[in-house]
């Protein structure tokens, strides 16, 4: 399983303002920390950028790729910002990503095929709900991959996204199983070995503290990794939940085990 870092957020004050000012230290400091505690690619979350949709991402990909050679997620649902976002790739790229959505269909899964990237596609049904059981992803998974092909773009190229719900859904906890299971059970489904991805953070969406929230995604992302998921987007800072899914992954191989493989 191979982690991703999704602390380069938009969200984040030090990463506004140092979009506000032009300013690339902030981002590049962050980068090279994240890569330092052993992320496998970074997830660039630029979010819409609103009218500097192209020059926002330009700069944040000059700014990354500057400090490190790691695979980029170009993180936006901006498709003008997503073709900047290519457009200054130097690095590997992966597109983050389309679904069932009418506009993210028309305007964001064609990147892929001209970029010839892969590309992240979610599991959600055209009006952007999640789907509420394995059964349904399922469906939403082949139509997701109808769409991709009648597009041109090769099954191959689309990296799964189950979509984890937050445990503070009514049904959070039932979901989370569910998607365990689609893990499990897609490749065989589909015919072929998908690769499949989930975003760690969106658990633990309005915990009542930190404690809990580390509690309930290191016991997760260990569940994951036993079922198979090829890329976690974690916090790739937290050093906690980062060790428990370096020694999950150590744990569902089927190599000899060592005490000095454990980090």
């Amino acid at each position: 399983m191979k982690l991703i870092a999704d602390n380069l957020r938009i969200t984040r004050p030090d990463i506004r303002r140092a979009l506000q000012r032009l300013d690339p230290a902030p981002v590049q400091a962050l980068v090279k920390s994240c890569e330092a505690r052993g992320a496998w690619a970074i997830d660039v979350n630029t979010g819409p950028l609103g009218k500097q949709a192209a020059p926002g991402m330009r700069f944040f990909m000059e700014a990354v790729q500057a400090v490190t050679d790691l695979p980029l997620l170009i993180d936006t649902a901006n498709p003008d910002a997503m073709a900047a976002g290519e457009k200054a790739a130097k690095n590997r790229i992966i597109l983050n990503g389309f679904s069932l959505e009418p506009r993210k269909l028309e305007q964001i899964l064609p990147l892929a095929r001209e970029y010839d990237a892969d590309i992240v596609g979610f599991l959600l049904y055209p009006d952007s709900r999640v789907p509420t059981d394995a059964t349904q992803r399922f469906e939403v998974a082949l139509e997701l991959m109808e769409k991709a092909e009648a597009a041109g773009v090769a099954k191959e190229r689309v990296i799964i996204d189950p979509v984890i719900p937050p445990l503070a859904w009514a049904d959070g906890i039932v979901q989370a199983r569910e998607v365990l299971e689609v893990i499990r059970t897609l490749p065989d489904l589909l015919g072929f070995p998908v690769q499949t991805i989930g975003g760690i953070s969106n658990l633990g969406t309005h915990a009542p503290d930190r404690a809990a929230r580390l509690a309930v995604e290191q016991s997760y992302v260990a569940m994951l990794s036993s079922a198979g998921l090829d890329y976690a987007l974690l916090d790739i800072l937290n050093s906690d939940l980062v060790r428990a899914a370096q020694v999950s992954g150590i744990l569902a191989k089927e190599d000899i085990f060592s005490w000095g493989m454990v980090p």
